[in-house]
């Protein structure tokens, strides 16, 4: 554990110390978040702080690299070596949406081709609990992977509209995942699930150390490029684990039934992919594209009924918890125990959410910058 506290705090300092830098950095070259009309921010914000994440990411894995206890991981270098190009990917993409603003088709195909590379590089799918345990054959292996990966991407991507929610959603989910996979690989010997761990306490130090300047009033936006890559990692790190271990080993002693390595993630992404299902849903009853934005996502609908930014972000964020937290304590807790304390969290937040605060917009509008 202590191994990865260091990785987890190494990833926040670098990410912390470098988001200036590239704030400084989207300033002078122009990535600007101008507001529109379906954005909640009032003035131009610099974007790229995905950058510094992934610098606090990189170091993470290079510290990781020089532990002695943690030199298994990197012993088969092939999935060490596909993330990162992956990851490369993802951030070239985003820093040129950042500046440029591409189309949905051009980020489309940039995904397409940071999840392929994942997945041919050696992190793919293996099984799936369909009818018990079904074998994924290589091309279905693979499709799965990119499939998987193109949801998670998007699905932070479209969250990604409050000050603080894609990072605090993507650190709670992480450290979610994090529980588990740990779980997993020290409690039952499964040492492929520990990259899945590094990836998972990288994550949460990524988030943890851009919070501060991201939390509102935002001084700097991570963009798409964080935001895609929160979704890249998170899907990655779930890869990892559910595509690896044994499902066999998975259903005797306090483990939970094979299929809970799959439905993890999706609880873990709930918000962001219920989200991401509406307005799929929402835009093509209306004839327009899946990917045309509106200001109909889950945290305006929570502006709408009165709620400030900083206490939607709460909400969500809140709900994430709940619901991911929930269902890691399944592995350790009686099913009833998790199920009452999970409905009991849901029920306070359906009171917070209908219930507003009078003065939530007003702390929001008087905060300054």
């Amino acid at each position: 554990m202590r191994e990865y506290l260091l990785c987890l705090l190494a990833a926040a300092a670098v990410t912390y110390l470098l988001t200036p830098l590239v704030r400084a950095m989207a300033i002078r070259y122009g990535a600007m978040a101008i507001a529109r009309d379906r954005d909640v921010h009032l003035l131009p914000t610099p974007r790229w702080g995905g950058l510094a994440m992934a610098g606090g990411f990189i170091v993470a894995v290079i510290l990781a690299s020089n532990l002695p206890l943690m030199s298994t991981i990197f012993q088969d270098s092939k999935q060490i070596t596909a993330l990162l190009l992956s990851a490369g990917i993802i951030v070239v993409l985003g820093l040129l949406d950042d500046r440029f603003g591409l189309d949905a088709p051009t980020k489309l195909v940039g995904q397409i081709l940071a999840a392929a590379v994942l997945a041919l590089k050696g992190v793919t799918m293996v099984w799936i609990p369909v009818k018990g345990i079904f074998i994924l054959d290589p091309s279905t292996s693979v499709l799965a992977t990119v499939l998987v990966v193109l949801v998670s991407i998007n699905a932070v991507n479209m969250v990604d509209g409050l000050d603080g929610l894609a990072a605090s959603i993507g650190g709670i989910g992480a450290a979610a995942f994090f529980a588990y996979s740990y779980f997993l690989s020290v409690q039952n010997g499964y040492q492929r699930a520990t990259l899945a761990t590094l990836v998972s306490a990288a994550l949460v130090g990524m988030c943890i150390g851009f919070l501060p300047h991201n939390w509102f009033r935002a001084r700097i936006f991570m963009g798409d490029t964080g935001s895609m890559l929160i979704g890249l990692f998170m899907a990655a790190s779930s890869i990892m684990l559910t595509g690896q271990v044994d499902p066999a080993g998975l259903t005797g002693g306090v483990l939970l039934p094979a299929f809970l390595p799959i439905v993890l993630p999706l609880i873990i992404l709930s918000v962001p992919l219920v989200d991401l299902s509406l307005a799929i849903i929402r835009r093509t009853r209306k004839g327009r594209s899946p990917f045309a934005p509106d200001k109909e996502h889950l945290h305006h609908r929570l502006l709408d009924l009165g709620h400030g930014q900083q206490r939607a972000v709460l909400i969500m964020s809140a709900f994430t918890a709940v619901v991911a937290f929930g269902a890691v304590s399944l592995a350790f807790v009686p099913f009833w125990a998790t199920g009452l304390g999970v409905s009991f969290g849901i029920f306070a937040l359906f009171v917070w959410v209908l219930n507003p605060s009078d003065g939530a917009k007003a702390l929001d509008s008087s905060t300054t910058l």
